[in-house]
């Protein structure tokens, strides 16, 4: 079974945040999900995005990097949105790495070094209408991830929600967010 440290995203460590890592649990896998907002969530993305940028988005990386100090080596690393930032750097840059799964953002490789490490699969998902996900850049940064790396895979799903697999969001996709859940599942065994 898979050891995982998994990020939120910018609303915080919401309750649908937290269900998604207890059915990754119920599989039997050990999820550690460090709240990088230290108790504090939002409503609405405007207000957690404000929140990151006053704290500033260096600590709040940082913040992330440093919860996986007291953890071992080899874990997966999984992030929503916000959270896909230290996934993506732990994944990139700590020794150990078994995997990294990213939900709704991918930022470009170079962000962290100088290319994706061998040995170190890795899963993108979003939607394939979601204005965040596909004007941003997000998506042309996973597809050039999974040009790069020898395991990548970018999983597409129909509609325009950022936060599909939300569960405690008036953006939950239960279709969408169920195929993700299996697919992250499938990529937890054996690592």
């Amino acid at each position: 079974m898979a050891e995982v440290l998994l990020f939120h995203h910018a609303l915080g460590l919401t309750p649908g945040v937290v269900t998604f890592a207890d059915e990754l649990r119920r599989a039997g896998h050990t999820v550690h999900t460090p709240d990088l907002f230290e108790g504090r969530t939002f409503d609405t993305l405007q207000e957690g995005v404000a929140h990151a940028e006053k704290v500033g988005f260096g600590e709040i990386l940082a913040r992330g990097v440093r919860s996986a100090d007291t953890r071992p080596a080899e874990l997966v690393y999984a992030g929503f949105s916000l959270g896909v930032l230290p996934a993506q750097k732990l994944a990139q840059t700590r020794a150990g790495a078994r995997g990294a799964v990213l939900c709704y953002s991918c930022v470009p490789v170079s962000e962290f070094g100088s290319g994706w490490p061998d040995g170190v699969p890795v899963q993108v998902h979003g939607m394939n209408a979601d204005p965040i996900f596909v004007d941003e850049g997000d998506i042309d940064a996973a597809r050039a991830l999974v040009d790069e790396a020898a395991d990548a895979e970018l999983f597409l799903y129909a509609g325009d929600q950022h936060y599909f697999a939300d569960s405690s969001l008036p953006s939950y996709d239960p279709e969408a967010a169920a195929l993700l859940t299996q697919r992250v599942l499938e990529f937890l065994d054996g690592r």
